[in-house]
C-alpha cells in the first residue's frame, strides 16, 4: 500500500507511506524520489552500519518495531524510515498504531512544513506508543504481583489449586518478561537513530526540530531507564512465582513422607499378626484381635503425633 501525504504527486510529497509495498510501488517511488527502497531482509539487519548509514542523499534508518503491542501475541516488525532534505520515505510491513497516530496529526496540520519536522513527528508518535506499552506492562505486573502475594497464605493449603494458578501466573510473568524485551529493543533504534541523524543531517535541521529531537531522546532515556526498573521488577516476580512452586512441591512430598514413614509401624504390626505360626500366644487369646488392631492405630497414631509436636506437618 502506498499512502502519499499531502495527497498529490509522489514528486512533491512530503510524507510518503509504504505498508507491504509491492514492486510496483517500490519502483514507482524510486522513479520519484531517487531513493532505492529497501527490502524487508535488509530492514531486518541487526548491524548498527546497516541500521544506520547514509546512501548518496538519502539518509537511511531502520528499527525494530512491536504490532499487537496490547496483546500476549506482540510480535517485532522491522520499520525503515528514509530521510531526505525533501521527504520522509518509511517502509513497514505491518499496522502500527504510532504510524496511524502520525499519520493523524499530519492530516491535522501538525509538523507537516518539512521532511525532518515528519521525522521528528514520527519518533514521537513511536516513543508515545512505546511508553504506553510500558505503562500497561508496570499495571501488569503490579496486578500478577498482588495476585502472588495477597493470596500466598489463604490459597496456600489448597495445593491443587495453587498449583494450578501459579504455572498460569508464571506463563504471563515469561510473556510479560519477551515483551518488555522487545520494547527495549525498540527503545534502542530509536535513541540510535536520533544523534546519528542529528549529525549527519545538521544542515536541514532548523533549531524547532532541533529541540523536538533533544526531547524526544530524552523521553527514550527515561522509558529506557523505567523498562530497566520493569524488568527488575518482572524477574522478581518470576523468582517469587518459582519460589512458590517450589515450595509448593516441597510441601507435597513432606506430605508424602510423612505419611509413608506414618504407614510403616501399621504395616509391621499387621505383618506380625498376619503370620501363620502354630504357636502364636494371641492366636488363643480372647482379647488378642482388639489388641491387635489397637496396636496398628496406636503405631500410626504415636508417629503423627510426634510430627505435630515438632511442627513438621
Amino acid at each position: 500500500m502506498l499512502i502519499v501525504h499531502p495527497e498529490g504527486p509522489l514528486e512533491s510529497a512530503v510524507w510518503i507511506d509504504l505498508i507491504s509495498p509491492t514492486e510496483e510501488e517500490k519502483a514507482e517511488v524510486e522513479a520519484a524520489t531517487g531513493v532505492s527502497i529497501p527490502s524487508r531482509e535488509a530492514l531486518s539487519e541487526i548491524e548498527s552500519t546497516s541500521r544506520l548509514r547514509v546512501v548518496g542523499h538519502a539518509v537511511c534508518l531502520s528499527t525494530p518495531l512491536l504490532t499487537h503491542g496490547d496483546t500476549p501475541e506482540a510480535e517485532v516488525t522491522p520499520a525503515g524510515l528514509i530521510l531526505t532534505q525533501k521527504t520522509l520515505i518509511t517502509v513497514r510491513f505491518a499496522q502500527l498504531r504510532a504510524f496511524d497516530a502520525a499519520a493523524h496529526a499530519f492530516g491535522n496540520g501538525n509538523g507537516n512544513s518539512s521532511s525532518v519536522a515528519v521525522f521528528a513527528l514520527v519518533l514521537e508518535c513511536i516513543v508515545d506508543r512505546l511508553a504506553d506499552l510500558l505503562e500497561n506492562s508496570g499495571a501488569e505486573i503490579d496486578g500478577l504481583s498482588r495476585q502472588v502475594f495477597r493470596n500466598a497464605d489463604r490459597e496456600g493449603r489448597r495445593l491443587a489449586r495453587a498449583s494450578m494458578r501459579l504455572r498460569l501466573i508464571l506463563a504471563q510473568v515469561g510473556q510479560l518478561g519477551d515483551k518488555l524485551g522487545k520494547i527495549r529493543g525498540a527503545l534502542l533504534g530509536v535513541g540510535r537513530m536520533i544523534p546519528f541523524v542529528s549529525e549527519v543531517a545538521r544542515e536541514w535541521i532548523d533549531p524547532v526540530v532541533k529541540a523536538r529531537l533533544k526531547s524526544v531522546r530524552a523521553d527514550v532515556v527515561s522509558l529506557t531507564d523505567y523498562e530497566t526498573h520493569l524488568d527488575g521488577k518482572n524477574q522478581f516476580l518470576l523468582d517469587a512465582v518459582l519460589g512458590f512452586i517450589n515450595t509448593e512441591q516441597n510441601e507435597l512430598f513432606k506430605v508424602l513422607t510423612i505419611v509413608s514413614v506414618v504407614g510403616v509401624p501399621p504395616t509391621l504390626v499387621a505383618s506380625i499378626y498376619g503370620m501363620n505360626f502354630v504357636v502364636m500366644p494371641e492366636l488363643h487369646w480372647r482379647f488378642g484381635y482388639a489388641y491387635a488392631l489397637g496396636a496398628i492405630v496406636l503405631s500410626a497414631v504415636l508417629p503423627t503425633l510426634w510430627f505435630k509436636w515438632k511442627g513438621w506437618w
